[in-house]
């Protein structure tokens, strides 16, 4: 199991390298830079020249790059361009946001979806159409369009929770909970559909193999053969697909904070691109990269621990 998860750590390297290099050139091409932000609209050419010279903006893209990666390889993402800040703070201070909503969002997909599949593999054809529609269903309605529906109906017609801000946990549990509750369900529901189907599917797979008309046959129960073996031969099919509602949540959460006004990462990112601050972008991709890169590594060993053919192959 070692050797397995050094040679995906192993593999991530090249990963995060790669990526560092395609956000630093896509964002060099996007019109204008953080000195024309911070000089302002009355500054002359002339000051805007003299801060880009401050900044390093005025060297070639690879000696930016290069001075940006040389930090990195001494522990430091650079400073904001903007305020001075350390980009390690700035984003050490949104993270705890951006993983509550995103791994609330695909624990709820997760565990909904597993009990949906369950109940209509079990009831019969009807049930199986349901979950089909509920899926394109689910797949056609965009998540910012859900979040502002839950705003329209809980936060101003119902008033039950509030429709922007964050509580972190420390300051108070439950009002934590409440100002995660609308941007969890907006972002996870679509995901809940397709982790029913999985379910479904990887479970009427396993319950028409001989193996499970011999257990019938000697009368162990329907329920015991259901959630021990059936729904344990469809783990990794669930697995792999919690994953990818993972990873696409990672996405999904950049849009969602912004609807409901979250301090995460994704805002972080969209006012960054907005000013052109290159260390803060850069900081943002690193992270986002480095969550994948765990999610990929938390379904490996999820893997290896379903199912002892994994580590041998």
């Amino acid at each position: 199991m070692t050797r397995i998860l050094v040679r995906r750590l192993l593999l991530s390297v090249p990963l995060l390298f790669v990526v560092s290099i395609v956000v630093f050139v896509l964002q060099s091409l996007i019109p204008g830079d953080a000195a024309s932000q911070l000089a302002g609209l009355q500054a002359t050419q002339e000051d805007v020249q003299r801060l880009r010279r401050q900044l390093n903006l005025d060297e070639p893209i690879w000696t930016q790059y290069w001075h940006w990666l040389d930090g990195v390889f001494h522990g430091s993402l650079g400073t904001s361009l903007t305020n001075k800040e350390a980009v390690t703070t700035a984003l050490g201070t949104r993270l705890p946001v951006t993983l509550s909503l995103v791994l609330g969002a695909t624990l709820l997909a997760t565990v909904l979806g597993v009990v949906l599949g369950v109940i209509s593999g079990k009831a019969g054809p009807l049930a199986e159409r349901l979950v089909d529609l509920l899926s394109i269903a689910g797949l056609a309605v965009p998540s910012f369009w859900l979040g502002l529906l839950l705003i329209a109906l809980v936060s101003v017609r119902l008033g039950l929770l509030p429709a922007t801000g964050y509580v972190r946990f420390a300051d108070s549990p439950s009002g934590w909970a409440q100002s995660l509750l609308l941007p969890v369900v907006a972002l996870g529901l679509a995901g809940v559909t397709a982790i029913a189907k999985q379910t479904r599917e990887a479970m009427l797979d396993v319950l028409r193999r001989p193996y499970i008309d011999n257990l019938r046959a000697n009368g162990v129960p329907e329920r015991r053969i259901v959630f021990r073996h059936a729904l344990r031969g469809a783990a990794i099919p669930i697995c792999t697909m919690s994953s990818i509602l993972l990873v696409g949540a990672l996405g999904g959460s950049i849009v969602i904070e912004q609807v409901f006004g979250l301090p995460g990462l994704g805002g972080l990112a969209v006012s960054a691109t907005g000013s052109k601050d290159i260390p803060v972008i850069q900081g943002v991709a690193v992270y986002f990269t480095l969550l994948v890169v765990a999610a990929n590594l938390l379904t490996d060993i999820a893997y290896l621990l379903i199912d002892p053919r994994v580590r041998a192959s």
